[in-house]
């Protein structure tokens, strides 16, 4: 009975990044074996065993032979005949497929170390394709490594292209398409790097394979819609959408707002081609597209929620100094303002990642947010004095409204 140390911990010691948790593989032992030695197993479709004293995973080394469609495709065996070089040869990358041993000597017979130094995103061997999963895993590690110089080698994106082709990805459940995005979406600063991983660079690699096509249809639609040059100097949507959810990042905002900013400009793909490069209603036109893409792919509650207030508003925040007091009255409830003042932050957040996210606009000024915070405040109605002035049932509300009516038709005056 040998034990190795696996995976992403031998690959970040050798990149000189920190290393947050690590996994082992063990060679020539039954689940017997594992479990007289005090090991407990957790694995569910192989097995898994967490150590006595450290909790770390240790998995019993295995081959994986392709038996249907999809992540779930595959038929698992383990025994002690199973040698450390059959468990590497399964795995994705060759960078994620070297081994060291208790003398801290690596095993390593797909050259990883290799194409560590070359920056080399490379497959293991022709079994990377039975797994349609690992096009969005290496689209992941193309985003977070990015910052490294990590670039995908040119036979990777071939077989990629194939996988794409021959349906494969199409058998990926929406949960596992999620998470993988998800991941990508908020694995944007990792202790050691140069800078940022950006997400856009996950979408670009979906969508150079083909893969955004077939688990994301929504967003690969935007990919060549025109915009209007004065206002979208990048002019192509798909690119506008991935700068906007590169602004997030560089602002630091949480998962919802990267979402938003992701989903808000859907509506542009069904514009009529006779309306282009001009996009009237388009707001409008992305609500049932956000709504489809966040309920086919189990998009959290919250994140689906903003990314709808934000595709429905965000025309309107952008021109917000020039509504009538009550436009803005009915903008401001519509954002939740009043009773939910967190999510309207949000909401401001993901208008501004549109503002910036333009070629040449990154930095821009935008002074509708705390337009629009100064507006709540002007608006702010106290519960307590309406019911001191005798109003009760439902009049308290019509009272609430009309005052905050009155207050913001004269805040709006004021400001000019």
């Amino acid at each position: 009975m040998k034990t190795y140390l696996v995976g992403g911990a031998v690959r970040d010691r050798l990149l000189g990044l920190p290393v947050s948790e690590r996994d082992w593989v063990v060679v020539g032992a039954t689940p017997e074996d594992m479990i007289a030695q005090g090991y407990r197993p957790v694995g569910k479709d192989f097995p898994v065993f967490l150590h006595p004293q450290t909790r770390e995973e240790h998995a019993l080394a295995r081959t994986e032979r392709k038996s249907g469609h999809g992540y779930h495709g595959f038929t698992f065996h383990t025994g002690p005949e199973v040698s450390l070089e059959d468990d590497l040869w399964r795995r994705d990358l060759t960078i994620n497929a070297i081994a060291e041993d208790a003398h801290g000597r690596l095993v390593d017979p797909h050259g990883g170390r290799q194409d560590l130094d070359a920056r080399l995103l490379r497959h293991v061997s022709p079994a990377f394709a039975e797994d349609p999963l690992r096009v969005l895993r290496i689209a992941r590690f193309a985003a977070r490594f990015a910052p490294l110089g990590f670039r995908i080698a040119d036979e990777t994106q071939v077989l990629m292209r194939e996988m794409v082709a021959a349906g494969e990805v199409d058998h990926l459940v929406a949960e596992r398409v999620w998470k993988e995005t998800e991941r990508a979406l908020i694995e944007t600063q990792r202790a050691g790097l140069p800078a940022p991983a950006f997400p856009s660079v996950y979408f670009r690699v979906l969508h150079d394979c083909g893969a955004l096509a077939r688990v994301m249809p929504e967003l690969a639609a935007l990919h060549g819609v025109p915009q209007r040059a004065d206002y979208h100097p990048e002019v192509d949507t798909l690119i506008h959408t991935l700068m906007c959810v590169d602004a997030a990042v560089r602002a630091g905002h949480g998962l919802d707002v990267r979402v938003a900013a992701l989903l808000h400009d859907l509506g542009k793909a069904v514009t009529p081609s006779a309306e282009l490069p001009r996009h009237i209603g388009h707001e409008h036109r992305g609500v049932p597209l956000v709504r489809q893409f966040c309920e086919r792919l189990r998009v959290p509650a919250n994140a689906r929620d903003l990314a709808l207030v934000v595709t429905r508003e965000h025309l309107l925040v952008h021109r917000v100094r020039e509504l009538r007091a009550i436009t803005l009255l009915e903008l401001l409830e519509r954002l939740d303002a009043f009773r939910r003042p967190e999510r309207f932050e949000l909401a401001l957040q993901g208008c501004e990642c549109d503002a910036r996210g333009r070629l040449g606009f990154e930095n821009c000024e935008y002074p509708q947010t705390d337009w629009l915070r100064q507006a709540r405040l002007a608006a702010q109605v106290s519960n307590a004095d309406v019911l001191a002035d005798g109003f009760s049932g439902a009049a308290v509300g019509e009272e609430i409204r009309r005052r905050r009516l009155a207050r913001l038709a004269d805040w709006k005056q004021i400001q000019g």
